[in-house]
């Protein structure tokens, strides 16, 4: 006879709280590598979709132990209804037996991994750590991505159509609110993160010296930058199977602008095996369409906090799920 198990259900608050951004970074950059080194793996997403209005998406992966599922939705439209864009579950499983571990809010875990991946492709690829930073989109996942630039000492100006939106989050972070989109796209370092329906690079704006994280462009139909400008830069992407069918890539690719050749992955970067920035006045741009192991990085780490400190004040109302 089987016995139920107990798994605790980790609520956005609950992830938020128990990975901090420096954490994320570090976990992001850990699975980035053991995927590059192929001591992770990760089946490609399936796109569910349900056009106009947004899509599904099914995300497993497999690493240090545990397998995941992400099933989540990206319904842009959905804030105009009083809803989250981002919505779903993440399960994660014990990899030698199979058993269910823990369930947590999908949308807290994208947007702490999407911070991180923008800031971690930022380190690595531009400049300078200490430049100013601009972020562009002030959603979930624009907070997320200025709340870890703040977190790893960047000065961050955040830039929003909507600038009451943009003035609550930089004044919740102690961040700045650029004059104006155009001062925004100029700064250092750059991260993108809107969704992805209108395009903010046109050919020839990018700068000597600039990095661009692009993290909007997550599937198909969407870009935040010219293909013709993205093929003038240096190109890096999270992944090129995934980014090159449903990224910014996707775009350039198609028009035959650019080819594998020309793309390293950041993974390779971070595990020595391709090169990144090599000169102070190239431009960078990172292709991010969002990895299925940096949600297992993410929830993994939520996890064993949650196993570590079960008692502590942040995880406060867990519930529990009956499972068996």
């Amino acid at each position: 006879m089987t016995r139920e198990l107990a798994v605790p259900f980790l609520a956005a608050r609950h992830v938020e709280a128990a990975v901090s951004p420096e954490a994320a970074v570090d976990a992001v950059r850990d699975a980035f590598v053991a995927y590059a080194r192929g001591e992770w793996t990760m089946p490609p997403k399936v796109y569910v979709p349900a056009y106009p209005a947004g899509d599904f998406r099914a995300m497993p992966a497999l690493g240090a132990g545990h397998a995941l599922l992400k099933w989540v939705t990206s319904f842009p439209g959905n804030p105009a209804r009083g809803l989250p864009t981002v919505t779903g579950l993440v399960l994660l499983s014990d990899a030698s037996d199979g058993s269910l571990r823990a369930v947590l809010d999908a949308g807290a875990v994208t947007a702490l991994r999407t911070g991180a991946a923008a800031v971690l492709a930022a380190e690595t690829l531009g400049r300078s750590r200490s430049a100013p930073a601009a972020v562009i989109g002030a959603g979930v996942n624009g907070r997320a991505t200025a709340r870890t630039f703040v977190a790893r000492g960047r000065e961050v100006r955040i830039w929003d159509i909507d600038g009451a939106r943009a003035s609550a989050v930089a004044g919740e972070l102690g961040a700045a609110v650029a004059s104006s989109r155009d001062e925004a796209l100029a700064a250092p370092t750059v991260a993108t993160v809107t969704p992805g329906h209108d395009i903010l690079f046109p050919s020839g704006s990018l700068r000597p010296g600039q990095h661009v994280s692009l993290m909007g462009a997550d599937g198909p139909g969407k870009a935040e930058i010219a293909p013709e400008e993205l093929a003038r830069v240096t190109v890096f992407c999270d992944d090129w199977e995934q980014a090159s069918h449903n990224g910014e890539l996707a775009h350039a690719v198609d028009a035959g602008l650019l080819e594998r050749s020309r793309v390293a992955q950041l993974g390779d970067v971070l595990a020595g095996a391709a090169p990144g920035r090599t000169a102070d006045d190239q431009i960078t741009a990172f292709d991010s369409t969002g990895l299925a192991i940096q949600d297992l990085a993410i929830a993994v780490a939520a996890y064993e906090r949650y196993r570590a400190e079960p008692d502590a004040a942040f995880f406060e109302r867990v519930t529990e799920i009956a499972v068996g």
